[in-house]
């Protein structure tokens, strides 16, 4: 029963889809479609980040990951965060592997949550695209407003978690499934 709990969420979503395809057969029917197509692309997408992870894991020192990203690497911090959120390519979801790695490997939560915002806000696809639909005006004061707020949201973590206990509840996690 346990295990089932684990799930229930799933279960939930799951006899909602099929409410929803006895109530509207084809609305149903094209959602099931979606959510098949979404779970394929993210079967295609996730392994080949799981590898890259675990070579970022294996090829780079924690040392050297504390000095460009620790608490104390300043302006190293922001810079490279940025870069690695700027050059991104993929849904949120590929970040949060990356993400949990920095935080295991020493990286400050400041710098780690200004890195998923910077893949959200302003990696190059995505600014790419707002210019051109949107205007170069736009789309320069949603990035800079975005980044600081990032930054921001950032440091605040940083004061009300702490990340030893983090990375405790995330082993725990694991070790409970």
């Amino acid at each position: 029963m346990k295990e089932l709990k684990k799930y229930r969420f799933f279960f939930i979503l799951f006899s909602g889809l099929l409410a929803l395809t006895f109530l509207n057969h084809s609305l149903g029917w094209k959602a099931f479609q979606l959510t098949g197509n979404s779970i394929l692309n993210m079967l295609f997408l996730l392994p080949p980040v799981l590898i890259f992870v675990g070579l970022l894991d294996a090829w780079v020192e924690k040392d050297t990951l504390i000095k460009y990203m620790g608490k104390k690497s300043g302006i190293y911090g922001i810079v490279f965060a940025l870069l690695l959120g700027v050059i991104a390519a993929g849904p949120l979801y590929v970040a949060f592997p990356m993400a949990i790695l920095f935080l295991k490997k020493g990286a400050g939560i400041r710098y780690v949550v200004f890195f998923l915002g910077v893949w959200t806000t302003a990696k190059l696809p995505t600014a790419v695209y707002e210019m051109n639909s949107f205007g170069f005006k736009f789309t320069l004061i949603h990035i800079c407003f975005g980044l600081a707020f990032y930054y921001l949201l950032g440091i605040v973590f940083e004061k009300f978690y702490d990340q030893r206990q983090m990375l405790k509840n995330d082993i725990d996690r694991d070790i409970s499934i």
